[in-house]
Protein backbone atom coordinates (compact mmCIF):
# COMPACT_ATOMS: atom_id res chain seq x y z
CA UNK A 1 0.00 0.00 0.00
CA UNK A 2 2.91 2.74 0.92
CA UNK A 3 4.64 1.83 -2.30
CA UNK A 4 1.53 2.27 -4.07
CA UNK A 5 0.11 5.60 -2.71
CA UNK A 6 4.50 7.10 -3.14
CA UNK A 7 3.88 6.09 -6.92
CA UNK A 8 0.46 7.51 -7.40
CA UNK A 9 2.22 10.85 -5.22
CA UNK A 10 5.43 10.99 -7.63
CA UNK A 11 2.80 10.45 -10.49
CA UNK A 12 0.47 13.23 -9.16
CA UNK A 13 3.56 15.41 -9.09
CA UNK A 14 4.13 15.03 -12.92
CA UNK A 15 0.54 15.66 -13.85
CA UNK A 16 0.89 18.76 -11.40
CA UNK A 17 3.90 20.15 -13.63
CA UNK A 18 2.16 19.43 -16.75
CA UNK A 19 -1.06 21.46 -15.79
CA UNK A 20 1.32 24.46 -14.45
CA UNK A 21 2.86 24.07 -18.34
CA UNK A 22 0.39 24.14 -20.24
CA UNK A 23 -1.59 27.04 -17.96
CA UNK A 24 1.66 29.24 -17.93
CA UNK A 25 2.55 28.59 -21.61
CA UNK A 26 -1.52 29.11 -22.97
CA UNK A 27 -2.09 32.54 -21.17
CA UNK A 28 1.28 33.75 -22.96
CA UNK A 29 0.65 32.47 -26.11
CA UNK A 30 -2.89 34.74 -25.81
CA UNK A 31 -3.24 37.50 -27.99
CA UNK A 32 -2.66 40.67 -26.01
CA UNK A 33 -0.84 42.48 -23.84
CA UNK A 34 -1.60 42.35 -19.56
CA UNK A 35 0.21 45.83 -19.30
CA UNK A 36 -1.31 47.77 -21.59
CA UNK A 37 -4.71 46.50 -20.38
CA UNK A 38 -2.99 47.75 -16.70
CA UNK A 39 -1.94 51.24 -18.31
CA UNK A 40 -5.03 51.47 -19.85
CA UNK A 41 -7.01 51.10 -16.51
CA UNK A 42 -4.76 53.28 -14.85
CA UNK A 43 -3.93 56.32 -16.98
CA UNK A 44 -5.41 58.26 -19.99
CA UNK A 45 -2.24 60.03 -20.96
CA UNK A 46 -0.13 58.91 -23.03
CA UNK A 47 1.98 55.81 -22.45
CA UNK A 48 5.53 55.78 -23.49
CA UNK A 49 7.95 52.68 -24.15
CA UNK A 50 9.59 53.44 -21.09
CA UNK A 51 6.50 53.11 -19.06
CA UNK A 52 5.57 49.72 -20.77
CA UNK A 53 9.44 48.60 -19.86
CA UNK A 54 9.21 48.94 -16.32
CA UNK A 55 6.01 47.43 -15.42
CA UNK A 56 7.07 44.57 -17.43
CA UNK A 57 10.64 44.33 -15.41
CA UNK A 58 8.16 45.53 -11.78
CA UNK A 59 6.22 41.82 -12.47
CA UNK A 60 9.10 40.01 -14.02
CA UNK A 61 7.69 39.95 -18.06
CA UNK A 62 11.07 41.48 -19.07
CA UNK A 63 12.61 37.91 -18.82
CA UNK A 64 12.40 34.85 -21.17
CA UNK A 65 9.68 32.31 -20.71
CA UNK A 66 11.23 29.66 -19.31
CA UNK A 67 12.87 32.21 -16.08
CA UNK A 68 9.26 33.59 -15.74
CA UNK A 69 7.78 29.91 -15.26
CA UNK A 70 10.93 29.00 -12.61
CA UNK A 71 10.09 31.96 -10.56
CA UNK A 72 6.79 31.36 -10.12
CA UNK A 73 7.18 27.60 -9.25
CA UNK A 74 9.67 28.70 -7.07
CA UNK A 75 7.38 31.14 -5.57
CA UNK A 76 4.11 28.58 -5.44
CA UNK A 77 6.65 25.92 -3.67
CA UNK A 78 7.41 28.69 -0.93
CA UNK A 79 3.20 29.54 -0.67
CA UNK A 80 3.45 32.75 -2.76
CA UNK A 81 1.41 32.52 -6.31
CA UNK A 82 2.81 35.99 -6.84
CA UNK A 83 1.15 39.92 -7.69
CA UNK A 84 -2.04 40.73 -9.93
CA UNK A 85 -1.22 42.86 -12.82
CA UNK A 86 -4.34 45.06 -12.87
CA UNK A 87 -4.44 45.41 -9.25
CA UNK A 88 -1.02 44.70 -7.45
CA UNK A 89 -2.57 42.81 -4.53
CA UNK A 90 -0.84 39.03 -3.40
CA UNK A 91 -2.80 36.74 -5.58
CA UNK A 92 -2.85 34.20 -2.01
CA UNK A 93 -4.97 37.07 -0.31
CA UNK A 94 -8.13 36.87 -3.17
CA UNK A 95 -7.34 32.88 -3.35
CA UNK A 96 -7.90 32.34 0.45
CA UNK A 97 -10.95 34.62 0.26
CA UNK A 98 -13.03 32.63 -2.68
CA UNK A 99 -11.54 29.25 -2.39
CA UNK A 100 -13.73 29.05 0.50
CA UNK A 101 -16.97 29.93 -1.37
CA UNK A 102 -16.49 27.50 -4.45
CA UNK A 103 -15.51 24.61 -1.60
CA UNK A 104 -18.55 25.57 0.30
CA UNK A 105 -21.08 24.86 -3.03
CA UNK A 106 -18.93 22.02 -4.48
CA UNK A 107 -18.36 20.22 -1.32
CA UNK A 108 -22.27 20.37 -1.32
CA UNK A 109 -23.59 19.04 -4.08
CA UNK A 110 -20.86 16.46 -4.43
CA UNK A 111 -22.71 15.18 -1.01
CA UNK A 112 -26.14 15.71 -2.74
CA UNK A 113 -25.12 13.91 -5.76
CA UNK A 114 -23.83 10.51 -3.26
CA UNK A 115 -26.56 10.70 -1.11
CA UNK A 116 -29.43 11.03 -3.76
CA UNK A 117 -27.77 9.45 -7.29
CA UNK A 118 -26.19 6.23 -5.51
CA UNK A 119 -29.75 5.22 -3.62
CA UNK A 120 -31.62 6.02 -6.64
CA UNK A 121 -29.59 3.92 -8.89
CA UNK A 122 -30.01 0.99 -6.13
CA UNK A 123 -33.62 0.96 -5.93
CA UNK A 124 -34.09 1.39 -9.66
CA UNK A 125 -31.86 -2.30 -9.86
CA UNK A 126 -33.50 -3.75 -7.42
CA UNK A 127 -36.96 -2.44 -9.01
CA UNK A 128 -36.28 -3.40 -12.60
CA UNK A 129 -38.45 -2.77 -15.13
CA UNK A 130 -41.04 -1.37 -12.23
CA UNK A 131 -42.51 2.09 -12.72
CA UNK A 132 -39.34 3.44 -10.42
CA UNK A 133 -37.04 2.35 -12.82
CA UNK A 134 -38.41 3.76 -15.67
CA UNK A 135 -39.25 7.29 -14.25
CA UNK A 136 -36.09 7.81 -12.42
CA UNK A 137 -33.96 6.58 -15.87
CA UNK A 138 -35.67 9.06 -17.58
CA UNK A 139 -35.18 12.07 -15.30
CA UNK A 140 -31.79 10.92 -15.06
CA UNK A 141 -31.21 10.71 -18.95
CA UNK A 142 -32.35 14.16 -19.04
CA UNK A 143 -30.38 15.77 -15.98
CA UNK A 144 -27.32 14.50 -17.48
CA UNK A 145 -27.54 16.07 -20.89
CA UNK A 146 -28.87 19.62 -19.42
CA UNK A 147 -26.76 22.61 -19.96
CA UNK A 148 -26.45 23.85 -16.32
CA UNK A 149 -25.64 27.23 -17.68
CA UNK A 150 -29.42 27.13 -19.00
CA UNK A 151 -30.70 25.04 -15.80
CA UNK A 152 -29.43 28.41 -13.99
CA UNK A 153 -30.75 30.52 -16.44
CA UNK A 154 -34.69 28.97 -15.72
CA UNK A 155 -34.06 28.39 -12.34
CA UNK A 156 -33.34 32.08 -11.56
CA UNK A 157 -37.19 33.18 -13.55
CA UNK A 158 -39.07 30.60 -12.42
CA UNK A 159 -37.96 30.52 -8.74
CA UNK A 160 -36.60 34.06 -8.39
CA UNK A 161 -38.04 36.12 -10.77
CA UNK A 162 -41.90 34.96 -11.13
CA UNK A 163 -42.28 32.99 -7.63
CA UNK A 164 -40.24 35.16 -6.32
CA UNK A 165 -38.73 32.62 -3.66
CA UNK A 166 -34.84 32.38 -3.64
CA UNK A 167 -32.66 35.84 -3.92
CA UNK A 168 -31.82 35.93 -7.74
CA UNK A 169 -27.84 35.97 -7.20
CA UNK A 170 -24.90 36.73 -5.23
CA UNK A 171 -23.29 35.12 -2.14
CA UNK A 172 -22.98 35.68 1.64
CA UNK A 173 -21.20 33.86 4.44
CA UNK A 174 -23.34 31.06 6.54
CA UNK A 175 -21.39 32.75 9.70
CA UNK A 176 -22.99 35.99 8.79
CA UNK A 177 -26.41 34.77 7.92
CA UNK A 178 -27.41 31.41 7.52
CA UNK A 179 -31.28 31.69 6.47
CA UNK A 180 -29.86 33.72 3.34
CA UNK A 181 -26.90 31.90 2.45
CA UNK A 182 -29.42 28.58 2.49
CA UNK A 183 -31.39 30.81 -0.15
CA UNK A 184 -28.99 32.07 -1.86
CA UNK A 185 -27.03 28.58 -2.82
CA UNK A 186 -30.35 26.24 -3.20
CA UNK A 187 -30.17 26.82 -7.06
CA UNK A 188 -26.24 27.05 -7.94
CA UNK A 189 -25.95 23.84 -5.97
CA UNK A 190 -29.07 22.50 -7.09
CA UNK A 191 -27.48 22.92 -11.23
CA UNK A 192 -24.19 21.46 -9.60
CA UNK A 193 -25.51 18.59 -8.70
CA UNK A 194 -27.82 17.47 -11.87
CA UNK A 195 -25.55 15.91 -13.52
CA UNK A 196 -23.39 14.07 -10.72
CA UNK A 197 -26.75 12.76 -9.27
CA UNK A 198 -27.98 11.58 -12.90
CA UNK A 199 -24.42 9.84 -13.84
CA UNK A 200 -24.33 8.42 -10.16
CA UNK A 201 -28.25 7.18 -10.39
CA UNK A 202 -26.90 5.42 -13.99
CA UNK A 203 -24.17 3.95 -12.99
CA UNK A 204 -25.34 2.52 -9.37
CA UNK A 205 -28.09 0.75 -11.54
CA UNK A 206 -25.94 -0.40 -14.64
CA UNK A 207 -23.44 -2.02 -11.46
CA UNK A 208 -26.03 -3.52 -9.51
CA UNK A 209 -28.04 -5.01 -12.04
CA UNK A 210 -24.22 -7.02 -12.84
CA UNK A 211 -23.95 -8.15 -9.22
CA UNK A 212 -26.99 -9.34 -8.41
CA UNK A 213 -26.63 -11.29 -11.44
CA UNK A 214 -23.46 -13.24 -9.69
CA UNK A 215 -23.80 -16.71 -8.09
CA UNK A 216 -23.18 -15.96 -4.53
CA UNK A 217 -26.16 -13.39 -4.76
CA UNK A 218 -27.92 -16.52 -6.55
CA UNK A 219 -26.87 -18.67 -3.22
CA UNK A 220 -27.96 -16.03 -0.97
CA UNK A 221 -31.58 -15.62 -2.33
CA UNK A 222 -31.62 -19.64 -2.24
CA UNK A 223 -30.61 -19.54 1.38
CA UNK A 224 -33.60 -16.80 2.68
CA UNK A 225 -31.85 -14.01 3.25
CA UNK A 226 -33.52 -10.76 3.31
CA UNK A 227 -33.63 -8.87 0.64
CA UNK A 228 -32.07 -5.59 3.03
CA UNK A 229 -29.69 -7.16 4.05
CA UNK A 230 -29.02 -9.40 0.61
CA UNK A 231 -28.41 -5.94 -0.97
CA UNK A 232 -26.77 -3.63 1.71
CA UNK A 233 -24.45 -6.40 3.42
CA UNK A 234 -23.38 -8.95 -0.54
CA UNK A 235 -24.32 -6.99 -3.47
CA UNK A 236 -24.10 -3.27 -2.43
CA UNK A 237 -20.17 -2.95 -1.84
CA UNK A 238 -18.68 -4.89 -4.95
CA UNK A 239 -21.16 -2.77 -7.13
CA UNK A 240 -19.93 0.26 -5.71
CA UNK A 241 -16.61 0.46 -7.27
CA UNK A 242 -17.24 1.91 -10.65
CA UNK A 243 -19.83 4.41 -8.65
CA UNK A 244 -16.38 5.60 -6.40
CA UNK A 245 -14.50 6.34 -10.05
CA UNK A 246 -17.34 8.01 -11.24
CA UNK A 247 -17.68 9.86 -8.41
CA UNK A 248 -14.28 10.84 -8.23
CA UNK A 249 -14.20 12.17 -11.89
CA UNK A 250 -17.10 14.55 -10.66
CA UNK A 251 -15.28 15.90 -8.79
CA UNK A 252 -13.66 18.05 -12.09
CA UNK A 253 -17.16 18.26 -13.41
CA UNK A 254 -18.44 20.23 -10.10
CA UNK A 255 -15.45 22.42 -10.58
CA UNK A 256 -15.64 23.07 -13.67
CA UNK A 257 -19.67 23.96 -13.63
CA UNK A 258 -18.47 26.54 -11.05
CA UNK A 259 -17.18 28.43 -13.12
CA UNK A 260 -20.13 29.10 -15.29
CA UNK A 261 -22.34 28.56 -12.56
CA UNK A 262 -20.35 31.40 -10.91
CA UNK A 263 -20.86 33.40 -13.84
CA UNK A 264 -24.78 32.81 -13.96
CA UNK A 265 -25.53 33.98 -10.45
CA UNK A 266 -22.79 36.12 -9.34
CA UNK A 267 -21.07 34.14 -6.84
CA UNK A 268 -17.14 35.98 -6.16
CA UNK A 269 -15.99 32.22 -6.09
CA UNK A 270 -13.24 30.92 -8.08
CA UNK A 271 -14.71 29.88 -11.02
CA UNK A 272 -15.98 33.71 -11.37
CA UNK A 273 -12.24 34.85 -10.66
CA UNK A 274 -10.97 32.06 -13.50
CA UNK A 275 -13.41 33.73 -15.93
CA UNK A 276 -13.07 37.55 -15.00
CA UNK A 277 -8.50 36.79 -14.95
CA UNK A 278 -8.80 35.28 -18.67
CA UNK A 279 -11.03 38.24 -20.11
CA UNK A 280 -8.54 40.50 -18.21
CA UNK A 281 -5.12 38.52 -18.87
CA UNK A 282 -4.27 38.83 -14.93
CA UNK A 283 -1.59 35.86 -15.80
CA UNK A 284 -1.10 35.44 -11.84
CA UNK A 285 -4.53 34.47 -10.39
CA UNK A 286 -5.23 32.23 -13.53
CA UNK A 287 -2.19 29.92 -12.81
CA UNK A 288 -3.71 29.90 -9.16
CA UNK A 289 -7.27 28.72 -9.72
CA UNK A 290 -5.83 26.52 -12.66
CA UNK A 291 -2.96 25.18 -10.03
CA UNK A 292 -5.40 24.80 -7.23
CA UNK A 293 -8.71 23.21 -9.50
CA UNK A 294 -5.83 20.61 -10.97
CA UNK A 295 -4.56 19.89 -7.01
CA UNK A 296 -8.43 19.08 -5.80
CA UNK A 297 -9.05 16.36 -9.02
CA UNK A 298 -5.66 14.65 -8.54
CA UNK A 299 -6.14 14.23 -4.55
CA UNK A 300 -9.79 13.10 -5.25
CA UNK A 301 -8.73 10.21 -7.92
CA UNK A 302 -5.75 9.44 -5.35
CA UNK A 303 -8.69 8.83 -2.88
CA UNK A 304 -10.68 6.93 -5.24
CA UNK A 305 -7.89 4.53 -6.13
CA UNK A 306 -6.95 3.79 -2.53
CA UNK A 307 -10.40 3.23 -1.21
CA UNK A 308 -10.49 0.22 -4.49
CA UNK A 309 -9.02 -1.53 -1.28
CA UNK A 310 -11.62 -0.95 0.88
CA UNK A 311 -14.37 -1.63 -1.16
CA UNK A 312 -13.00 -4.80 -2.88
CA UNK A 313 -10.50 -7.45 -0.57
CA UNK A 314 -9.20 -8.21 -4.10
CA UNK A 315 -7.48 -6.05 -5.41
CA UNK A 316 -3.90 -5.89 -4.33
CA UNK A 317 -1.96 -2.70 -4.49
CA UNK A 318 1.54 -4.25 -6.01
Amino acid sequence: MTTYIIRRLILAVIVLVLVSLFVFLSMRLLPGDPVLMYMSARSVQEITEEQLDLVRQEFGLDKSLPLQYLDWISGVLHGDFGTSILNRSPVIQEILRRLPITFHLGILAFIIAIVIGIPAGVLCAVRRGGWLDNFVTTLANIGITVPVFWLGIILIYVFALYFGWLPVMGYISPFENFWLNTKQIIMPVFCLALGPIAGNARQARSSMLEVIRKDYIRTAWSKGLKERAIIMKHALKNGLMPVVTLSGMGVGTILGGAVLIEQVFNIPGMGRLAVTSVMNQDYPYVQAVALIMAISIVLANLLVDISYGWLDPRVRYN
